[in-house]
Formats: C-alpha cells, sequence, structure tokens
C-alpha cells in the first residue's frame, strides 16, 4: 500500500505506474482516493469544531446552573443535544469516507522500480542471466511421473481417491529424495547466515490483507469454514504476519530468515499438459527466505536472496536461468522480481522453480511494521521473500538432469548424506 500523501501529491505518477502495469481500469480509484480524502478531512475538521463547540456549551450550562438560570440552561442542554446529533452523523460519515479511502488504497499497486522492464505479461519476461550449461542427452527422458512411477514412488489415482485432483503420495526413495532436498536447503540457509524458522500454517485475515492484494487471495487462499483463519500459501504470509504492530529496533535490522512449511493453494486457472503431475498441485512444501531491512539496503538483499536459489541448484548441478519479471507480470505489492527458472532437458525450455520479490514498504503500511532508530525517528521496513526450493516442483527438474539412460536416478554428492548415503536410484518397474 502506498503512503496516502505520497498519491495525494502525484497522482500523475500514480496513474502512470498502473498504466505501465496494464491496469487502466484502475486509474479512476486515484481520483476517488484524492476526493474521499478531502472530504474526509473536512468532516474531520468540521466535527473538531463543533465538539469544541459543545465543550464551550457545556461549560456554558454549567455557569447558567449556578447562577440559577435553569430555563436559559435546559435551552442550552438541547442546544448541546443537537451539537451531539450532528457528531455522531459526521462520525458516521468519516467511517464511510474512511473505509471507502482504504479499500480504494490497497487495490492501487506499489511504484515499481524503474529498472523493471514494461511488458504485458509473462511472455513480455527478460532473460538476465544462465547458469551451468544445458544438456539434453540422446536417450528420450519419460514425463516426470513416469519416472517417479518407475521408482515405485508415487501414487496419484489412490490419493485421487481420497483428495481428489491436484494432490499426490509420494511414496520410498522418491518421498526420501524429497525429503532429503528440504533438509539440504534448510542447511544450506542457516550456512549463509539465516535464522531457520517453522512458522504457523494457518493465519487471521487481518494477515491476509497484509501480505497479498483480494486478488492474489481469492485465487490462492483456502479459508477455515466458520474461523477467522486461512491456510497459508506459502510460509512469507505468517513469517510477515509475525511482526504485524511492531516496532523494531533499528538495531537489530535486517532480519534474515528462511522457514519450511507446507503450502495450500487452489491454483485456480487453466492447466495445460505441463503442468499435470506434481507440477501445479494444490499441496507442497518449501524451504523459504525473508528478510526485513531498512530501506536503503532492500535492493542488496534483493539479489543476495535469489543468487541464493541460483547457487542453491548449481550445487545439485543442476542448469538454471535468471529472469526479471515485467511490469505487467508483477503482483500489486511487488515493487521488483526475479523468477529462478531450472532447465527441463524433456521439453528442452527452462520452467520456474522459484521467485524472488522486493515489496519494499508495500506488506509493512498495511501491517504496521515500524522500525525505530537511534534518535527515536519512526518508518517502515522493507520485506522481501524469496523460494530457496519448493519439492516437489524441484524433483522435476532434478529427476530429470540426473536420469540415466538405464532409468537410474544419480544423487549429488551433497545430497548423499541426507539419503542414507545412497549414490543412485535404481527402478523397480
Amino acid at each position: 500500500m502506498l503512503d496516502l500523501k505520497f498519491v495525494r501529491e502525484n497522482p500523475d505518477l500514480v496513474k502512470e505506474n498502473m498504466e505501465k502495469k496494464f491496469q487502466h481500469h484502475k486509474l479512476h480509484l486515484v481520483d476517488e482516493v484524492i476526493d474521499n480524502d478531502a472530504q474526509l478531512r473536512k468532516t474531520q475538521q468540521l466535527a473538531d469544531e463543533l465538539r469544541s463547540q459543545r465543550k464551550n456549551a457545556s461549560k456554558k450550562i454549567g455557569m447558567l446552573m449556578g447562577q440559577g438560570k435553569k430555563e436559559e440552561a435546559e435551552a442550552a442542554k438541547l442546544e448541546t443535544a443537537k451539537i451531539g446529533e450532528q457528531i455522531d452523523e459526521l462520525a458516521k460519515k468519516e467511517d464511510e469516507l474512511r473505509e471507502a479511502v482504504t479499500q480504494a488504497m490497497m487495490a492501487i499497486p506499489n511504484i515499481i522500480d524503474p529498472s523493471v522492464p514494461i511488458g504485458k505479461d509473462d511472455s513480455e519476461n527478460v532473460e538476465l542471466q544462465r547458469y551451468g550449461e544445458p544438456v539434453v542427452p540422446d536417450f528420450e527422458i519419460p514425463y516426470h511421473t513416469e519416472i517417479m512411477e518407475s521408482l515405485a514412488g508415487i501414487d496419484l489415482d489412490a490419493a485421487r481417491r481420497v483428495a481428489g485432483n491436484g494432490f499426490y503420495y509420494l511414496i520410498g526413495d522418491v518421498a526420501r529424495l524429497h525429503s532429503a532436498i528440504l533438509s539440504y536447503a534448510r542447511d544450506f540457509m542457516i550456512d549463509r547466515g539465516f535464522t531457520y524458522v517453522i512458522p504457523p500454517y494457518m493465519i487471521r485475515s487481518n494477515v491476509v490483507n497484509g501480505v497479498m492484494s483480494f486478488a492474489e487471495m481469492e485465487g490462492m487462499m483456502y479459508k477455515i469454514e466458520g474461523e477467522d483463519l486461512y491456510l497459508i500459501g506459502t510460509s512469507e504470509h505468517s513469517m510477515i504476519g509475525r511482526f504485524i504492530d511492531q516496532i523494531l529496533d533499528e538495531k537489530e535490522l535486517p532480519y534474515t530468515l528462511t522457514s519450511y512449511s507446507p503450502c495450500f493453494r487452489k491454483e485456480k486457472g487453466a492447466h495445460g499438459i505441463e503442468e499435470r503431475g506434481v507440477y501445479r498441485i494444490h499441496q507442497f512444501e518449501k524451504q523459504e527466505m525473508i528478510v526485513v531491512c531498512k530501506p536503503e539496503e532492500s535492493a542488496e538483499w534483493f539479489t543476495k536472496l535469489y543468487t541464493n536459489t541460483v547457487d542453491f541448484f548449481r550445487t545439485l548441478d543442476i542448469p538454471v536461468r535468471t529472469l526479471e519479471c515485467c511490469s505487467g507480470d508483477l503482483a500489486d505489492l511487488k515493487c521488483k522480481s526475479v523468477d529462478v527458472e531450472a532447465w527441463s532437458p524433456r521439453q528442452k525450455k527452462y520452467f520456474e522453480v522459484g521467485s524472488c520479490s522486493n515489496l519494499t514498504d508495500a506488506q509493512a503500511r498495511r501491517l504496521k511494521i515500524r522500525v525505530k532508530d537511534e534518535n527515536g525517528k519512526k518508518y517502515f521496513a522493507h520485506t522481501l521473500n524469496n523460494t530457496c526450493v519448493a519439492p516437489p516442483r524441484m524433483l522435476i527438474a532434478f529427476l530429470e538432469n540426473n536420469l540415466q539412460a538405464d532409468g537410474s536416478v544419480l544423487i549429488p554428492e551433497v545430497l548423499r548424506p541426507y539419503m542414507g548415503g545412497k549414490e543412485v536410484l535404481t527402478p523397480k518397474k
């Protein structure tokens, strides 16, 4: 959420930012915010004047009663009551205007970084860099679920019977591989100086509204019926929510945290043939990175965060590339975002395995996360998040890039301690 004063003083800039994000349908919100804010301030001023009048009238009543002027005092009481009614009406109007301003402000997107490329959707994202040499073997690579089935490692049919489409059973070596990758990611991030955290897997609606836009919430979040609780779509939600309504000591910044959690998503929309299996699912697990820092440090942390993901995948010898997300592909709260994509030798192209985002102070404003400096001055923190690894999607890249001609799967050296020393997975079917 932007600063209301900033919108008031820079309406053209805010509208230009909307146009860069191809959100022309929201342009009217800027004028509505400015108009309703002006009405709100005028209403507040009038209410304050009436409160002052009522205060003076109350003093007058006491004076008249002390002088024995009962009839005049009663008339003054009636006048005071009328003023009270006017104040009540204005208070109601204040609430309505304040809510209108808040709702419109929540829908106005964050100002994108000047370096963000302008484009309508993810087809116009810009490649930044490639890491590792993409290889296409001279043998055919099966679809990822077929590789898993050959290892007796997945049961989608049973999952459909139990929970419906978009769920899975991982079994045996594949399940162990899934856990090994997460354990390795945890230790990888701890070695990089991040504090390991296991957060709540449910959050209240005020936290949901603080960490994401309404459109994102509708397309992602599962609501717990009868309770003010939502299942998290990523641990970023509860990790940033941890700081709600807090004033942080500047000397404690930055907070560099890595969190594990299951994630739950509706995943609405069309799913193509490459998104079946365990690519686009309702339940998965993830190792995340979260940073809460001073505004002047967020750009540097942004680069550090996605570099961590690149380095993680390269230790597993998986080729990756980074993509700068264009303006139209940025969610409303994001100032800048870079996707990390892994090489798929079967598809002969890269596919998304993680996303890094700098939200500047957008989440902090919504959640009232402030920092107090050594002089006592308060300001809003900057928040960032990034995926370290999110299996089972990451398993697709891992299995395809480590598959051998005989159907076996090599285990990279860094993962072997988490796999009981195993160096290779061999087909069972």
